[in-house]
C-alpha cells in the first residue's frame, strides 16, 4: 500500500467554509472597487526574478530571504511572485497601457508566495487583494485610495481597526534624511543592533525604524523624524492627504516609524492595523511609488496602491451565515430518478439553487440528505407523484406541504 502524500509545509487547502469566505472577500472587493472605477485584471504568478529585485529592492528581506526562486530549463531565474504590484507594473509597461488612458485604475487578487516561517494569517502560499491607481500625482488620489480601503474593510464587517499613516519623502529629499538617520544610528554601538539592522544601516537605514526587535526599537526611539526632513512639496502633499481624511471624518494617527518593507515606496504610506490577530497586526497597507514604473523600463508615471491579505482578513471577519440552497429533490422510487434530474435542471434555469438525489431511498434517509444540504424546500418525488405528474413540495422551515403540478412548477413560493 502506497504512503499518502500530504500538503507542502506552509501551503494549505481551502475547503468549506474557508473557500466560501475567500469568495466573499473577493466578491466584496469587486463591488467596492468597481464602484470607484477600478477594473479587475489577472497576471501570472511566475515572473523573471529580475522584476522583483529591481522593484522591491535587492537588499530587502523579501528578495534576500523570502522568495521562491529557481532556474528554468534554460537557466533563466524565475520567481513565484511574493507580491502583486511589480507584476502589475510589468504588465502595464509591456502592453503600453499609458498610451491608451491617462489614468489607469485596476485591481487583482490571487496567491502570493514567500518562504518564511508559517504563522497565523500568513502561510508560505498566501492570498492578497491588490489595488493600484497609475498616472495621477495629486494627493487627492492618495486620500481616495485610503478612503476606499477603509470603505472596503468596513463593508466586510471588520471592526476595531486603526489607520496609521506616514510620509517617506521623495527621491530628491529622502537621500539627505537617510544620511541623517545613518549618522544617528552609527553613534550607537553597531553590535547592539540585530544582524538584519546592522546590514540595513548600510543598505537602507529607514528599514531599521521598522524593526520589531525590542532592543532595536529602543535605540531608535529618539531617531530624527522624517517629517522634519522632507522637502516643501512632500510636506504640502502629505498635509493635503491629512486634511481630506480629517474632512471625511476618518480617524488616523501619524506613525513616523511606518516605512513599509519594500523599497519602492515614496511619499504617502499607510496601514490598517488590528489588535486582534497577534504580533502581525497589519491587515492591509500600501502607499505611493512614483518612479517605480520608470525603474522597470517604462515611462515616468506615478502610482499609488495597497494590498490586503485574505488570510488575515478572514481572521477578523464576523461569522458568516451557513451556505443554503433553495431545494433538494428527494427521490423515493428509482423510476423517478430521470424526472428528478430534469426537474432540478429546469428550476435552476429559473434562478433557483439546489440538487436532486442520485439514488432512491426511504423518506427518512432522503430527508436527512435535504437537511444536510441546508435546503429551504424538499421536493418529494415517488412512484405516486411520478404517475400523477406532480411533486410534493415541503417547506422545511414551516413544515407546510402541498402537491403541485410538476410541469408547471417554476418557483417554490
Amino acid at each position: 500500500m502506497s504512503s499518502k502524500i500530504n500538503t507542502v509545509k506552509g501551503f494549505a487547502d481551502h475547503l468549506k467554509p474557508e473557500a466560501a469566505l475567500f469568495n466573499h472577500i473577493a466578491g466584496t472587493a469587486r463591488d467596492v472597487f468597481g464602484s470607484y472605477g477600478y477594473r479587475e485584471v489577472h497576471i501570472p504568478i511566475l515572473e523573471y526574478t529580475e522584476l522583483f529585485s529591481r522593484s522591491i529592492g535587492a537588499e530587502t528581506d523579501v528578495v534576500q530571504k523570502e522568495m521562491f526562486t529557481f532556474p528554468d530549463r534554460k537557466g533563466r531565474s524565475l520567481t513565484l511572485r511574493p507580491e502583486a504590484t511589480a507584476g502589475l507594473m510589468r504588465s502595464y509597461i509591456e502592453h503600453s497601457t499609458h498610451a491608451r488612458e491617462p489614468v489607469t485604475k485596476l485591481f487583482t487578487h490571487g496567491p502570493m508566495f514567500r518562504y518564511e516561517r508559517p504563522q497565523k494569517g500568513r502561510m508560505r502560499q498566501f492570498h492578497q487583494v491588490d489595488c493600484e491607481c497609475l498616472g495621477a500625482t495629486e494627493p487627492h488620489v492618495d486620500a481616495e485610495m485610503i478612503l476606499m480601503l477603509m470603505d472596503y474593510l468596513t463593508r466586510l464587517g471588520i471592526k476595531d481597526l486603526s489607520l496609521e499613516i506616514n510620509t517617506l519623502g521623495c527621491r530628491d529629499c529622502r537621500p539627505a534624511y537617510q544620511e541623517t538617520l545613518r549618522a544617528y544610528l552609527l553613534k550607537r554601538k553597531k553590535e547592539d543592533f540585530c544582524e538584519d539592522c546592522q546590514r540595513r544601516m548600510d543598505t537602507n537605514p529607514l528599514r531599521v525604524l521598522d524593526c520589531k526587535n525590542p532592543a532595536c526599537k529602543a535605540m531608535t526611539e529618539e531617531a530624527p523624524n522624517i517629517f522634519d526632513n522632507v522637502c516643501p512639496d512632500c510636506r504640502a502633499h502629505f498635509e493635503v492627504v491629512l486634511r481630506i481624511l480629517n474632512e471625511a471624518g476618518l480617524a488616523h494617527s501619524i506613525n513616523h516609524r511606518l516605512v513599509r518593507g519594500l523599497d519602492y515606496y515614496t511619499r504617502t504610506t499607510f496601514e490598517a492595523v488590528s489588535g486582534n490577530i497577534g504580533a502581525q497586526s497589519s491587515v492591509a497597507g500600501g502607499g505611493r511609488y512614483d518612479g517605480l514604473i520608470a525603474d522597470l523600463g517604462g515611462p515616468d508615471i506615478p502610482g499609488v496602491g495597497f494590498a490586503c491579505g485574505l488570510e488575515r482578513l478572514a481572521l477578523l471577519l464576523p461569522e458568516q451565515p451557513a451556505e443554503t440552497q433553495d431545494f433538494y429533490i428527494a427521490v423515493l422510487d428509482e423510476a423517478a430518478l430521470d424526472e428528478a434530474l430534469l426537474l432540478a435542471c429546469r428550476l435552476r434555469k429559473n434562478g433557483l439553487t439546489g440538487e436532486a438525489s442520485y439514488s432512491a431511498g426511504s423518506i427518512k434517509s432522503q430527508m436527512r440528505k435535504a437537511d444536510a444540504a441546508k435546503a429551504s424546500y424538499c421536493l418529494i418525488l415517488g412512484g405516486n407523484e411520478l404517475a400523477r405528474g406532480t411533486v410534493l413540495v415541503k417547506n422545511l422551515h414551516t413544515g407546510e406541504q402541498a402537491e403541485k403540478n410538476r410541469a408547471a412548477l417554476n418557483s417554490l413560493k
